[in-house]
Order: structure tokens, then sequence, then C-alpha cells
């Protein structure tokens, strides 16, 4: 049994609803396998609060977020990373830092659901189809045997993911 504790972190550009609710969620579902943070290229500074109720409705704790820059996760005294998921089109494309550790990365794109405008119902749902999607792609991620594929192999593995 692979007892190892994962770090990983997701980035979006404003770090203040996708990337949020996907480090909810893995920190959730990881039970403690994994320790997941989020960041932002160019962090809002708040979180959505519909990303808040949005992890609350599905029992998610949603204590200690924060928008945060991913400089934070680049300095000598950061946790070593060993996944880092892009989780916006726009910080896929963004030069990121260089990585302590050289952590396996991924883009796992999705709408911008703080971008849907209209009524509550129609934000709302936005964020719940944001979630669904995360919280499918980190099941298939919880499910890969880590210990036993190689690092090619996960590698391939985790870039597809984040395609369903």
């Amino acid at each position: 049994m692979d007892d190892k504790t994962y770090n990983v972190l997701f980035i979006c550009t404003g770090n203040s609803a996708r990337s949020v609710m996907a480090e909810g969620l893995m920190n959730e579902l990881g039970h403690g396998r994994f320790k997941a943070w989020s960041a932002g290229s160019h962090p809002k500074g708040t979180v959505h609060p519909l990303a808040l109720k949005t992890l609350a409705t599905h029992r998610i704790p949603t204590d200690g977020f924060r928008s945060k820059g991913w400089e934070e996760f680049a300095r000598p005294d950061a946790p070593e990373l060993h996944f880092v998921f892009t989780v916006c089109d726009q910080a896929a494309g963004e030069v990121c830092p260089v990585w302590p550790g050289q952590p396996m990365t991924a883009h796992w794109g999705l709408p911008d659901p703080a971008a849907v405008e209209g009524d509550e119902a129609v934000r709302e749902k936005a964020f719940l189809d944001a979630f669904v999607t995360l919280k499918r792609r980190i099941q298939l991620m919880l499910s890969l045997p880590l210990a036993s594929l190689d690092r090619m192999a996960l590698q391939r593995e985790i870039k597809a993911i984040g395609s369903r």
C-alpha cells in the first residue's frame, strides 16, 4: 500500500472559483493521501461566494480558503509539489514559475462559472456544472494506481483526465 501523501496545486487566473473548488474536493476526497492548495496567476483577492456555497452544499468544509498568488508555491520554503493542474485556459497559456521538485503537470480546463451571467439559478447551475466536472476528474485521478505507474504512464493518464 502506498502511504505517501501527494501535494497538489490547482491553478487558475483569479483563484476565486474553479481552483478553490478543486482544492476543496481533492482535500475531501483524497482522505489525507492528498494535500491540495489553489493559487492564481492574477488572484482576485477574494473567493467567489458561489464557490463556497457549492462546496458547502456538498458537505465539503469551506474554512480557510483565500485567493492567493502562485508565487507562494515557488518559494524555497513551499511544500514540494507532486502535481500541478491548470483549470482555466488562460492560466494554461501563461508562463508558470519553476516548481520545486519538478511536479507532473496537466491542463484540466473548464468554463469559468464566475463569468456566467444571469439570475441566481443560472449562476448556481454554472458552479454546479464546474463542481461535477472537477469531482469526476479528481475521482479518476484518485483511482489511479500511483505507486505502480511509472512517471511517463502517470503523466499520460493525468493529461487524459483533463479531456473527460
